[in-house]
């Protein structure tokens, strides 16, 4: 029987992927801290309260489920904080303690979640292996650490690891203070929606797709980092304006409201061939489609 752990499986990518687990046979064992009860009904899940900051609680986790497989997605996300938080450090050093408990215990296959604020921006395209990491946040530093420390601790180890860089996902139970609800809810309030010029480039992916990809990275058996993202340049103004005209509310968008942060980089796209190729992986949600359903979650969750 493979038995996956998945931390951080209250949060917006954990929740979505574990029906995904499910669907391959895993048995799955899905660690929480603080969440939301509704999605904890769902039979067959076994869940776990677990406060992996905590080292003694860290080790009696994984001693208690002896994991075949983990997915690793907990970290501090409050929005706007967790750029230069100290909580990034604290993250470090439970992850370390989780991913040493796991080969401990005879663990097989670790994939963790990275991020593209590991690379240096000022490339635009990020490729694995060939753009400089070098992260200008605290968040990006720690994360890219941590990739380091855990590929050479898992060649020693003997643990078969991966790292999955997210780029830009979006789509329901998304932080309501992030680009795509913030419009959304705006626009569900008849309120107008303060947008920046909206000509940066990004690379954005629906979450059902980002977690489809970690499910197919953790079975893969690939190893080292791997971008998780659509490889689809789109404008931010592309993605505002959509989501005006499927909601017909055009008039309350604000372009040039407020000011693009300094100096912020006009393109962040992903190289996704690895994941292509190597995974076989890609997106199956276009972007029209994600945005019509987040609108549509949206209309039942308006905070």
């Amino acid at each position: 029987m493979r038995r996956v752990i998945v931390t951080g499986a209250s949060g917006f990518i954990g929740r979505h992927i574990i029906p995904m687990l499910m669907d391959k046979g895993f048995e799955v064992h899905a660690a929480y801290y603080t969440g939301p009860v509704e999605i904890m009904d769902d039979s067959g899940i076994f869940w776990h309260k677990c406060n992996l900051l905590k080292p003694e609680q860290n080790r009696e986790f994984i001693e208690e489920v002896n994991p075949t497989h983990i997915l690793h997605f907990a970290w501090y996300t409050e929005h706007n904080q967790y750029w230069s938080s100290i909580e990034n450090i604290k993250w470090v050093q439970a992850s370390l303690n989780l991913i040493m408990n796991f080969a401990r215990c005879g663990g097989e296959r670790a994939v963790l979640a990275g991020t593209c604020a590991e690379y240096d921006w000022k490339y635009g395209y990020l490729s694995e292996g060939v753009t400089p990491l070098k992260p200008h946040t605290l968040y990006g530093i720690c994360k890219n650490s941590l990739q380091e420390i855990f590929s050479d601790f898992a060649k020693q180890a003997g643990v078969s690891a991966a790292w999955g860089r997210i780029f830009f996902p979006y789509g329901p139970h998304e932080a309501v203070d992030r680009l795509v609800p913030s419009v959304i809810v705006s626009l569900l309030k008849d309120q107008k929606a303060l947008c920046t010029h909206g000509r940066q480039i990004r690379d954005y992916m629906h979450v059902e797709d980002v977690a489809s990809a970690f499910v197919s990275l953790l079975e893969s058996g690939e190893e080292g980092p791997v971008n998780i993202a659509s490889g689809e340049p789109v404008a931010i103004r592309t993605i505002i304006d959509t989501i005006a005209d499927l909601m017909g509310r055009r008039e309350l968008i604000e372009l040039d409201a407020i000011p693009a942060p300094e100096l912020e980089q006009s393109l962040i796209v992903a190289d996704v061939l690895k994941l292509n190729k190597q995974v076989g992986w890609k997106p199956r949600v276009v972007l029209e489609d994600g945005l019509r359903s987040t609108i549509d979650w949206w209309r039942g969750h308006l905070p």
